[in-house]
């Protein structure tokens, strides 16, 4: 209770579940033994990790950082520093994509699904769980981040049906071929939101994957001015975005020919999360 009251001083938005990951970690033990195994004697050396774990996390460092996992999906992920944390959020990419496939694809197999900068690995390893013959490709501009991407899909027996390639946006030149669905969350915070974002996020994760230059908009520009052209007709596109770049972004789709923009979807928070569009 000291450790919860202390990290709420300290601005963590959930100071209890911050103090009971961090336990259930240095205890080695899910967090449900916690309250089955409450008497259990923590020993000195437990302790001692405990307390450097919840001084980091006072500073500010990210729990899923302290750790080296977050769950997305319901999958567990390894995540560093290299790359982003996956966000609740995001899960609603991975729900609209799957309604997708089964209402306009009918559930048909073989899809070509592309996700790009993939980050963990967390949509395309998703995606791969759910459409399971689905081949799935995912790339990122970080060769660290798809070390990690990897990593997740070898743990979840997935190395096999998902390709990681190196690449900037769709610029490798193995993604011009015909894909069903690209998929996407790309960095979208505008260089002048950067210094206003909570400190676990600016000062620990990574800048290129949280920033979309001045607009907030650049990558998304990209993306769909080389998605246009390298989905099958009747292709769908899914990109997250933040509310303050969601007009901008719906504007880029407008303006491209060869796209019929389709409403965009709110998050279980009511902000406008993902913006969607098919191939005409």
């Amino acid at each position: 209770t000291w450790t919860t009251d202390w990290l709420g001083t300290r601005g963590s938005d959930s100071p209890r579940l911050d103090a009971e990951v961090l336990l259930a970690f240095v205890r080695n033990c899910p967090r449900i033994l916690l309250y089955t195994a409450f008497d259990e004697i923590v020993d000195a050396e437990q302790r001692q990790d405990f307390r450097e774990l919840v001084r980091r996390r006072g500073q500010g460092e990210p729990v899923a950082y302290l750790v080296g996992i977050k769950e997305f999906f319901s999958i567990p992920l390894d995540v560093t520093p290299a790359t982003l944390i996956p966000r609740p959020e995001t899960e609603g990419l991975v729900v609209r994509v799957l309604d997708v496939w089964k209402e306009e694809f009918s559930g048909k197999t073989g899809m070509r699904v592309l996700d790009v900068g993939t980050g963990s690995g967390a949509l395309a390893i998703a995606l791969a769980s759910h459409m399971t013959d689905a081949n799935v490709t995912a790339t990122d501009i970080s060769q660290d981040a798809l070390d990690i991407a990897s990593a997740n899909a070898s743990k979840h027996s997935l190395d096999g049906r998902i390709k990681f390639l190196k690449s900037d946006v769709l610029e490798h030149p193995d993604l011009s071929r015909s894909w069903d669905i690209i998929v996407s969350n790309p960095p979208y915070v505008r260089e002048d939101e950067f210094d206003g974002l909570p400190d676990d996020v600016r000062l620990y994760e990574p800048r290129d994957a949280l920033v979309g230059g001045v607009t907030g908009c650049e990558i998304v520009q990209r993306l769909v001015q080389q998605a246009s052209g390298s989905l099958v007709s009747g292709g769908w596109l899914f990109i997250e975005v933040g509310p303050s770049t969601v007009s901008l972004a719906e504007k880029i789709i407008s303006a491209t020919t060869e796209l019929a923009g389709k409403p965009t979807v709110k998050d279980s928070s009511g902000l406008p999360r993902i913006v969607q569009a098919r191939v005409v």
